[in-house]
């Protein structure tokens, strides 16, 4: 097994064959739920809540970040993350089609709903490779860009899917996401660097319970905030 693989991570089943644990491991589900779940939070600032938007836009992040920009980062990797079991045509066909999919389903609601929309569609796509893919020799490819990409614009595009305006509190709540999301990266890289080494085992230990904190701490709470909207109907 190539050494630099990371199977041992928590988030990684420890069950079925490889290329499974291989696929379930590179959607990175606590931090792409956490995604999601800024989606939500942005959704909920509205006054009226449209269920099935917030469904929409969920599956719209799943497929484009979850899956599509994952298989992109490990594409534009250079360290081989999760070794040789996925080779770059299978990458770029869970890249694409995450994407045509996610895209098909968002350009169904900016023609019909919320033309607003489209800029975010817009930024989020070029993340998808600027950042992953490391171009413009990896200018985009930083911490700070993250949290944009990650946490601004979901919590943006929420509030968007649902009124198709922009709002002083959801802007507020975007750059809380922002600095969420930037706390996570910062926090994931040396933890990455740490596991990667094999060294200083108790603080890649810290690490990770700071990871699984920020992470499943706000799937939680966003889900608090869903059960509290649909008790409050």
């Amino acid at each position: 097994m190539n050494k630099d693989t990371r199977l041992n991570e928590w988030f990684v089943p420890k069950f079925g064959p490889i290329k499974f644990r291989i696929f379930i491991g590179m959607l990175f589900l606590p931090y792409t739920g956490m995604c999601i779940s800024f989606t939500i939070i942005g959704s909920l600032l509205s006054p009226i809540v449209l269920w099935e938007r917030v469904i929409a836009l969920s599956v719209i992040y799943a497929l484009a970040l979850g899956l599509s920009a994952h298989a992109a980062d490990v594409l534009g990797s250079k360290t081989k993350p999760w070794g040789n079991y996925l080779n770059k045509r299978q990458l770029w066909l869970l890249t694409i089609s995450g994407l045509t999919v996610a895209y098909t389903i968002g350009v169904y609601y900016i023609i019909f709903y919320v033309p607003l929309l489209g800029i975010v569609a817009i930024l989020e796509g070029f993340f998808v490779f600027a950042y992953n893919l490391e171009l413009f020799k990896g200018f985009f490819h930083n911490n700070f860009w993250f949290a944009v990409s990650w946490g601004v614009l979901p919590v943006l595009a929420g509030f968007i899917m649902q009124t198709n305006s922009i709002g002083i509190l959801s802007l507020i709540v975007c750059l809380i996401a922002g600095l969420e999301s930037y706390i996570e990266i910062r926090t994931s890289r040396p933890y990455k660097e740490l596991r990667r080494n094999g060294r200083h085992k108790n603080r890649m230990k810290k690490l990770e319970t700071r990871l699984k904190i920020v992470s499943l701490g706000t799937i939680v709470f966003s889900t608090i905030l869903v059960v509290i909207r649909l008790v409050a109907r």
